[in-house]
């Protein structure tokens, strides 16, 4: 069974609308991160793994549920299962004037009124400082940066400039969406959220190069260069939304299968990624195509690399 075999689909033609859509999402992305500036002092909610706090690791006399620990601590408590199911490592903020004995003495008071006191025992604490979140802050903008200058220098290689500074343009939209979702619901920022962005990144930039290279397949067809460009490029989306549509359905199938069942632990990293994979591949048709349309427009088709002819035999 083929979905959208015989697809014929004017995506180009409803560019302008993408435009909007686009515009008004990430200027309320935009928005929201003022906001948090003003509400919250940063414009993402970052967590202790970036704005520094303590780090309790608690080990249980039998396996328990991260959710009786939650129910236990309250929500100021980001639990983490480590190893085993009767482990289990909890950060918390930590105040100006608090020490690290006093943030573990409130989680074992907590816990054991809520468990009992002979129930656990916490096996180790330790301090995250702001500046390590800082310099995690740092680095992980750099790889995305990165990760964009590898794109364009790797497409530019492989089809064309134009085609990396389109993929680009792409995977910078679905960053700014996905950073904007991020400030409009104060999720927590963790270095799992960082993951979930990078894994954004990969996946919308293989989604977005699987078009290009059929547009590049058709742009070597014999009169490709007689035909609009418009007319080209949607004949190349229709031929691979098959392919985009199921590998993106079926992705997040599995992702909400883990939504539903994977518990709070994974529930912000599940939810990043789902928003991103529809972003991206939203972005694949409807900004990376147009996106290549007007810089053909406004700096022209560039040079098609044509496929070596074979040399004449000699004797």
């Amino acid at each position: 069974m083929r979905f959208f075999e015989h697809a014929r689909y004017k995506f180009i033609e409803l560019r302008k609308k993408a435009y909007v859509l686009s515009g008004t999402a990430i200027t309320i992305g935009l928005i929201a991160m003022v906001v948090n500036i003003f509400s919250i002092g940063h414009w993402q909610n970052y967590g202790v793994d970036f704005l520094g706090g303590s780090i309790v690791q608690v080990q249980f006399t039998k396996d328990v549920d991260a959710g009786e620990l939650r129910t236990a601590l309250g929500g100021s408590y980001a639990i983490t299962q480590f190893g085993t199911a009767d482990t289990y490592v909890i950060r918390a903020p930590l105040d100006e004037d608090q020490t690290i004995d006093e943030v573990a003495a409130e989680i074992q008071q907590k816990l054991g009124a809520a468990m009992g006191a002979n129930s656990f025992t916490v096996i180790g604490k330790d301090l995250v400082s702001a500046k390590v979140g800082s310099e995690l802050t740092r680095k992980a903008g750099l790889s995305i940066l990165f990760s964009f200058v590898i794109t364009l220098i790797y497409l530019a290689i492989r089809f064309e400039t134009r085609f990396g500074t389109a993929a680009v343009i792409a995977t910078a939209h679905d960053i700014l969406i996905t950073l904007g979702f991020l400030a409009l619901f104060r999720m927590e920022i963790s270095l799992t959220t960082v993951a979930a962005v990078l894994t954004i990144v990969g996946y919308s930039l293989n989604d977005t190069i699987i078009v290009f290279d059929r547009i590049r397949e058709n742009l070597h067809k014999k009169g490709a260069r007689k035909r609009d460009v418009v007319d080209l490029i949607n004949e190349s989306i229709n031929e691979t939304l098959p392919r985009t549509i199921l590998t993106s359905g079926t992705t997040v199938a599995v992702l909400v299968a883990l939504l539903v069942l994977g518990g709070a632990v994974i529930r912000d990293f599940t939810v990043v990624l789902i928003m991103g994979i529809v972003v991206g591949t939203y972005s694949s048709i409807f900004v990376a195509s147009p996106a290549l349309v007007e810089i053909q427009k406004r700096w022209g088709e560039g040079k098609i690399r044509e496929k070596p002819k074979p040399e004449p035999a000699t004797v």
